[in-house]
């Protein structure tokens, strides 16, 4: 590790806050551990956690990183002990618990994934966090089949613009979405949605009871959670699955548990950034052998929205929290 440099650039939260609070600052470099590789980063995807961590809202897991950051593409600059899978110079993009906004940050190995052949680091940077997460709520947790209908919210955001792809090339009948604005709408059905919903101006429960013959969706991906809770089961199929992702609504509601039971219907939900590396790796495994190829194909990719430098992630995190984006915003370093 000679040639490394003693510090690495990083951004720091200097106190729960807005986005003014990310400043940048220098820390020593970290060493890879036991299992670990030390990623030179080149990009770094923004996600929703990030925000909620600046503002003081989801402290990071015991022992990881207090940098925000989920997701990183970059180079292998150094092997932890133990590692025998990955070599230096080795282009890679990986999930992280933390430290993310750095140029350089330590992942665990068993959860590096490649840089899909003909992919940037912009791209691949875009893959980690929403892929992982996508593929654990609506293929594992959500059990997605083909020929079934799926309800997708905040079909317009990193988590969507994928989820929607993947529905369709995993075989769903119908994919509805709802998204904020006719511009986001029509993005959605772009990517392969079959019915886009503004939710400014159109209910979802009536759109889909109508689309479906009172039918309903078999499985919905919810980040938004609190009202959206009863209106999920309301327009939720016999047998229909509900997988909580997020929490954008609040963490509570009122739920009628006589027509949940009923209707045998499922709420589920989960986090992934305080799962073990080894429950993290059973994500990466099929996501390896099932996704990765059809990236190299062109048959999924990332939706960028907008690019900005390390330095200027205070501006990165505006952007998100106006929700005027459509796909992923990424740091460049």
């Amino acid at each position: 590790m000679s040639e490394l440099p003693t510090h690495a650039n990083v951004i720091e939260i200097t106190a729960p806050g807005g986005p003014e609070m990310l400043k940048p600052a220098q820390r020593v470099l970290p060493k890879p551990g036991a299992g670990e590789v030390l990623v030179k980063v080149e990009a770094a995807g923004v996600n929703r956690p990030d925000v909620a961590q600046r503002k003081g809202e989801y402290p990071p897991p015991a022992g990881a990183s207090d940098i925000p950051g989920l997701e990183i593409a970059g180079y292998v600059a150094a092997l932890g002990p133990g590692v025998n899978n990955l070599q230096l110079g080795d282009k890679v993009c990986a999930l992280v618990t933390g430290g993310g906004y750095a140029d350089y940050c330590p992942a665990p190995a068993a959860i590096c994934l490649p840089v899909p052949k003909g992919f940037s680091m912009v791209e691949a940077a875009a893959l980690p966090e929403t892929y992982f997460t996508v593929w654990t709520n609506l293929m594992q947790r959500g059990a997605m089949k083909k020929g079934e209908s799926v309800m997708i919210h905040g079909g317009s955001s990193g988590i969507g613009t994928t989820a929607i792809q993947i529905s369709r090339l995993f075989g769903a009948k119908e994919i509805f979405v709802t998204a904020g604005s006719p511009e986001k709408c029509q993005a959605c059905v772009k990517l392969g949605a079959t019915r886009a919903i503004d939710y400014k101006t159109e209910d979802f429960v009536e759109v889909v009871k109508a689309a479906t013959q009172n039918r309903g969706v078999d499985l919905i991906l919810d980040m938004v959670c609190g009202p959206y809770v009863p209106r999920n089961l309301a327009c939720l199929a016999v047998e229909g699955r509900v997988v909580v992702i997020a929490l954008l609504g609040g963490n509570k509601a009122e739920v009628n548990f006589g027509l949940l039971m009923m209707k045998r219907q499922t709420i589920t939900g989960s986090t992934l950034r305080a799962r073990s590396v080894e429950q993290k790796a059973l994500i990466a495994e099929p996501l390896r052998r099932e996704i990765w190829p059809l990236l190299e194909k062109g048959a999924l990719k990332p939706v960028i929205y907008k690019t900005f430098p390390l330095k200027e992630a205070a501006a990165a995190h505006r952007l998100m929290e106006s929700s005027a984006h459509i796909g992923k915003i990424v740091l460049t370093l």
